[in-house]
């Protein structure tokens, strides 16, 4: 079995089993004509529940062949620009290669000495990303494995730098549009279930910045402490903005922590001609941003920023088998002195060959590119009677449904929208997520391929209108 393992005897078997791995997943993409095939669940379960874990195979191409039955085949190809549901992003090329090196390689991020060039090309992308948010010279941060990692260690940290004298009198203030990942973190922080107070939004699913004042002084009035202020650039819906600018002037008044989650909106930060829109981030205590959604890399690359890098003490521990406290003195850089991981992948290296073969500009232009595409289409469904959509988009998302011109029951509209989701996602013929607006039922598009075209939309809606259509037909002919 020492075959298997990767070393110099073996760099040539390494060679010939990840050129053929390749090429079956190049031929898959040269090939697919569809995001996903439609299988189900009770399609696909007994085909992997018949593989036997403990009968190995013992051959590289058997096993490839199976895998096209278990995965290739019917996986979800984000790459088709008729996959416009999640915020998955089609990935550059640049990034994948630095993936398969990182994965032969191996290292782990936490220390030195068992990553050298590995944890200053980190600190090299953490600085260059510092600034391009605008957080000074005393900014940090760390890699993490996504948004909601992220979200916890700001949080974390907002928690210890809050001057409270118990946990219970600690208020977390987030948009309703905001992402779930703020109370699921103040619940593994231990604070009161009820510490994460929602400030509703206005008509462009943005943060009211009045009613969050009035919380501020409420909170203040009654004796609690503001421990954060979570603003989002780019809600996870709407890809809304709030208003960053107007929060950190009551994030300064009040003595609070600002947080800004722009895990979808941090493409931006490449951008050369929206950059504008994140006006008042560099005002932040701390920044979550997710190169694997706008910056259209691999799963995960992502990233939690701080305006002061002392406050990453917050995180750390020391093991004498690992990162003693003598480190510190002898100014050696352990990053799982930041991190809330311990062993942890080189992501960082994605990110690097990227901007060493395409640049920020070449990033942004895309991010910029799928934007334009939005606002296109939001105009085109704006346009169109059949549908309705929510609100005019700041980044690449966009919320409608369709509203037949027969049928007025809101209820039954509800039941037509989820029906031409499913039916269309069996079909195979495209992807579009789903969500609710107050109790209605809406369908969404989250655009991040350049390759989708407004005929793409335009094709998706008919089929969309379709299935519902078909829906409500066989639904009056059953009544009838």
């Amino acid at each position: 079995m020492r075959s298997h393992l990767l070393n110099d005897t073996t760099a040539e078997l390494y060679r010939s089993s990840v050129t053929e791995g390749i090429e079956r997943v190049a031929a898959k993409l040269a090939t697919t004509a569809r995001p996903f095939t439609g299988v189900t669940p009770d399609a696909l379960s007994p085909v992997v529940d018949a593989v036997d874990l403990d009968a190995p195979l013992h051959d590289t191409i058997a096993a490839l062949d199976e895998l096209e039955d278990v995965y290739l085949r019917d996986a979800v190809y984000f790459h088709h620009p008729r996959y416009l549901a999640h915020l998955n992003c089609p990935v550059v090329i640049p990034a994948v290669l630095g993936e398969a090196v990182l994965s032969a390689v191996n290292s782990s991020l936490d220390t030195w000495d068992q990553s050298a060039g590995g944890t200053l090309i980190e600190r090299k992308l953490i600085d260059w990303t510092t600034a391009r948010i605008g957080l000074g010279p005393a900014a940090d941060g760390v890699f993490t494995s996504g948004g909601s990692q992220s979200n916890l260690e700001a949080l974390l940290l907002a928690r210890e730098e809050a001057k409270a004298s118990s946990p219970g009198d600690l208020r977390v203030f987030a948009s309703e549009a905001g992402h779930f990942s703020v109370q699921k973190s103040a619940k593994l922080l231990g604070l009161d279930p009820h510490c994460v107070v929602s400030i509703p939004v206005d008509k462009d699913k943005r943060m009211q910045t009045l009613v969050l004042a009035a919380e501020l002084e409420r909170c203040r009035a009654d004796g609690l402490v503001p421990m954060a202020v979570v603003a989002t650039a780019g809600t996870t819906d709407f890809g809304s903005i709030d208003p960053l600018p107007e929060i950190a002037e009551l994030c300064a008044q009040y003595d609070t922590w600002m947080h800004v989650d722009a895990a979808y909106g941090c493409g931006l930060l490449a951008s050369t001609t929206n950059r504008d829109r994140l006006t008042g981030i560099e005002r932040a205590d701390s920044v979550t941003v997710d190169y694997h959604k706008s910056f259209f890399q691999p799963v995960s690359s992502s990233a939690v920023l701080v305006r002061d890098g002392a406050t990453l003490r917050h995180a750390t521990y020391h093991a004498e088998y690992l990162n003693p406290r003598r480190t510190v003195a002898e100014r050696i850089p352990n990053q799982v002195d930041k991190s809330l991981q311990t062993t942890r992948r080189f992501d960082a290296l994605k990110l690097w060959l990227t901007l060493r073969v395409m640049g920020a500009d070449g990033i942004g232009s895309l991010f910029d590119e799928v934007c334009e595409l939005a606002h296109s289409a939001w105009e085109l469904l704006a346009a169109d009677p059949r549908f309705d959509v929510v609100v005019e988009p700041s980044l690449s998302t966009l919320v409608y449904r369709y509203i037949p011109a027969s049928v007025t029951d809101p209820a039954e509209i509800d039941r037509a929208n989820l029906y031409a989701r499913k039916a269309l996602f069996a079909s195979g013929d495209a992807v579009v997520a789903g969500t609710k607006v107050g109790s209605r039922q809406y369908l969404k598009f989250t655009l991040l391929n350049p390759e989708t075209t407004l005929d793409d939309i335009t094709a998706v809606l008919d089929l969309i209108a379709g299935h519902a259509e078909q829906y409500l037909g066989d639904t009056l002919d059953r009544a009838s």
